[in-house]
């Protein structure tokens, strides 16, 4: 059987591992971008605003995903973004601390294991809530083969807030922004006997239930988890 790890892409090794996954998958396969030099910088120790995870199957590199911390709101105008009826961008801002999933795929030949994506979002999700984040923001073309939308919407529960058809990857398909409430997502799938639920919270439940019992820590995060913090 296939084992299937994550680590955080800190090691020179795991830097050429990861940087290898980008070329096939968005140099050969996508053509999104022409060159991988500048994707992932040479020195990623104490930089707190990026973090890259790899996934390897026993031991071969399956596939890659970038976390940035805090994303600017202020997007580019020549992006052209339309956000949905009834979204308000100050409300969105305010409603908790995001972090982008970015740079969020796959080699081919494991497409069909999803565990490969469910570990990848797994290791991501319990930085995010360890660093005390709530939201997901993240970009997804819409119509393209491979895309992941109907996944983020029908299985995880991302929302869809805005569209654009420009950004810095050379692909002429829509971009849908998603969003996710990571705290909500938890609350509705905490007590769900699904594997693939499962498989998505077996690494952060722990993180969450900790957190709920500290003092301090916010009362939704008490409420959502069905906890109380200790006395």
């Amino acid at each position: 059987m296939s084992s299937v790890s994550v680590s955080r892409v800190e090691s020179a090794g795991d830097r050429a591992a990861a940087l290898e996954v980008i070329k096939r998958v968005f140099c050969v396969e996508k053509n999104w971008i022409s060159t991988v030099q500048n994707q992932i910088p040479d020195e990623l120790s104490g930089n707190m605003g990026v973090s890259w995870f790899l996934a390897t199957i026993n031991g071969r590199p399956a596939g890659v995903l970038r976390l940035l911390y805090d994303p600017s709101f202020d997007i580019p105008e020549e992006y052209d973004v339309k956000f949905m009826p009834g979204v308000n961008v100050e409300e969105l801002k305010s409603a908790g601390k995001y972090v982008e999933i970015g740079r969020f795929m796959i080699l081919e030949e494991f497409r069909k294991n999803p565990r490969v994506a469910l570990r990848l979002m797994r290791s991501a999700t319990a930085e995010v809530i360890e660093r005390d984040y709530t939201h997901f923001i993240t970009d997804v073309f819409e119509g393209e083969k491979h895309s992941p939308l109907n996944f983020h919407t029908r299985v995880l529960g991302f929302e869809v807030v805005g569209k654009h058809l420009f950004g810095e990857l050379n692909c002429s398909s829509t971009r849908i922004i998603l969003t996710l409430d990571i705290l909500k997502l938890y609350s509705r799938i905490k007590d769900s006997r699904n594997r693939i639920y499962r498989e998505l919270t077996d690494e952060f439940k722990g993180i969450i239930e900790r957190k709920a019992t500290q003092s301090g820590i916010s009362r939704r995060l008490r409420e959502l988890s069905g906890l109380q913090p200790k006395v």
